[in-house]
């Protein structure tokens, strides 16, 4: 079944639908604050599908990052005990947790860690505004640490995505599925 290699499709050629940087945007903001998924998963087709506006696209994902970051922190500051049963609820309880023991222990370095890596970023938002961050540290961190991963992805995709690009469709679907399995194993041996 390829259906990793259809979606894949279907993201490149939205990729290239006229309002794609306001999906984006919007996207980018949501992602830091409450929103599930990276924006990485547009950011990567877009700049493949149009490499010279790769930066621009990147532009665009770092700064409504920042700014949903500021939705998560202000979220984090006055409406902690409000979200805390959501938190729980969508199974964010311990990371949350952790994210304060790196806080107490790393400082503003996390935040700019926490914007490079995969860890939900939005979970440190969150934890930021919980602990009262100082905010000028948070937004630099969070401006350099989510700049330098979307400015890295989308430099990957202008100089090297079109000649991956081939190998990408070839292997999407074998991709996709062990994602698929690695989260199922994940969840079997989280609960068990």
């Amino acid at each position: 079944m390829k259906i990793f290699t259809w979606l894949y499709d279907k993201t490149l050629n939205w990729s290239r639908h006229p309002k794609a940087p306001w999906y984006l945007s919007a996207m980018s903001f949501a992602e830091s604050s409450f929103f599930p998924i990276p924006p990485d998963v547009m950011l990567m087709p877009m700049s493949l599908a149009t490499p010279k506006k790769a930066f621009y696209y990147a532009w665009l994902t770092t700064v409504f990052s920042l700014l949903g970051g500021l939705l998560g922190y202000a979220i984090g500051y006055w409406l902690i005990d409000a979200v805390m049963p959501w938190i729980e609820s969508i199974g964010y309880a311990d990371k949350f947790t952790l994210a304060q023991g790196f806080f107490a222990e790393y400082g503003v370095w996390i935040v700019f860690i926490a914007g490079f890596s995969p860890i939900p970023y939005k979970v440190f938002t969150l934890s930021a505004g919980a602990a009262s961050m100082a905010l000028l540290p948070f937004i630099v961190a969070s401006f350099l640490g989510r700049g330098a991963r979307f400015f890295l992805v989308a430099a990957l995709m202008k100089w090297g995505g079109a000649r991956l690009e081939p190998y990408i469709r070839k292997w999407v679907d074998w991709m996709g599925w062990a994602v698929v399995v690695i989260i199922i194993v994940l969840l079997v041996v989280k609960n068990t």
